[in-house]
C-alpha cells in the first residue's frame, strides 16, 4: 500500500539518491530509486516527471509517455511534463497528439496566471517549432507552416523560428511570403547570415538571379567561411550566358 504522510527515511534517501542520480544523467540508477520509492509513495510528480524523462534518454518512448501522463494526472498544470509529452509525441510521430498538448499546456498557463509569462511562452514557443519541424520532415509543409507561425504568435522575435517558416514558406511554392519574412528576420537580425543565404534562394526562385548573386556576394564579404553561399554562387554564376 502507497503510504501517507511524511516520507520514511527509506523513502527520503531513495528519493535524494533518485534525484542526484537524475541530475548527472545516470537514468538507469535514478529509475531504480524511483521505482524502490514507487512502491510504498507514488503521489510526487516530479517523480514520474523525472522517471519520464529518464526513460526519453534511453528511447523508450512508450514507457516515458506512461511516467509523463501519471505526473500529469497529479499535476495537470505541470507544464514540464506537458511540454516533454508533447516531445515524446512528436518522436512518435502522432502529430496530432502533440498538438493537443501543446494547446493544453498554452490553456493551463493562462488559466492558472491569467497570461503568459515570458519563460513559459518561451518554452511554448519553442515546442510549438518543434512540432514544425517534424511535420516539416515528414512533408505535411502547409501544418508546419501552422505551427510555426503559432509558435511566433508567442514569441515573435524568435527570428530562429521566422527563418525555419520562411523556408517552409518557399518550399511550399510562396516565394513572396518567403521573401517577406526572411527580410523580418533581418530586420531584426541583419547579422544572421544563414537568412541572408535563404534570401538568396528565395529571390532566385523568384527569377531574380542578379539579386540573389548581390546576396549572396555580401555574405562572403561579411563571412567568407559561409560555403553554402560560396556553393550557390558558383552553380548560378555557371548559368549564366
Amino acid at each position: 500500500m502507497p503510504s501517507k504522510g511524511a516520507m520514511t527515511p527509506t523513502e527520503r534517501r531513495a528519493y535524494r539518491l533518485g534525484c542526484l542520480s537524475f541530475e548527472r544523467g545516470d537514468d538507469a540508477g535514478a529509475l531504480s530509486q524511483f521505482e524502490q520509492l514507487l512502491q510504498t509513495r507514488n503521489g510526487f510528480a516530479d517523480v514520474h516527471y523525472r522517471m519520464g524523462v529518464a526513460h526519453d534518454r534511453k528511447d523508450d518512448l512508450a514507457s516515458a509517455a506512461r511516467s509523463l501522463w501519471r505526473a500529469l494526472r497529479i499535476n495537470p498544470a505541470y507544464t514540464e511534463a506537458i511540454v516533454a509529452l508533447a516531445s515524446v509525441y512528436e518522436r512518435q510521430g502522432d502529430f496530432e497528439r502533440a498538438r493537443e498538448i501543446t494547446e493544453r499546456a498554452r490553456a493551463s498557463a493562462l488559466r492558472s496566471d491569467g497570461g503568459l509569462d515570458a519563460t513559459t511562452r518561451g518554452k511554448l514557443a519553442n515546442l510549438q517549432a518543434n512540432l514544425g519541424d517534424a511535420l516539416r520532415e515528414a512533408g505535411e509543409l502547409r501544418e508546419a507552416i501552422e505551427a510555426y507561425r503559432r509558435a511566433l504568435d508567442r514569441c515573435p522575435d524568435y527570428h530562429d523560428i521566422r527563418l525555419r517558416l520562411g523556408v517552409a514558406l518557399r518550399d511550399v511554392g510562396l516565394p513572396d511570403q518567403s521573401l517577406a519574412e526572411l527580410r523580418r528576420v533581418l530586420e531584426g537580425r541583419p547579422d544572421l547570415h544563414e537568412a541572408s543565404v535563404q534570401l538568396g534562394l528565395t529571390l532566385y526562385t523568384l527569377g531574380r538571379a542578379g539579386d540573389a548573386i548581390r546576396e549572396w556576394s555580401t555574405v562572403m564579404e561579411k563571412d567568407p567561411t559561409r560555403e553554402e553561399a560560396r556553393m550557390y554562387l558558383r552553380l548560378v554564376q555557371m548559368r549564366k550566358p
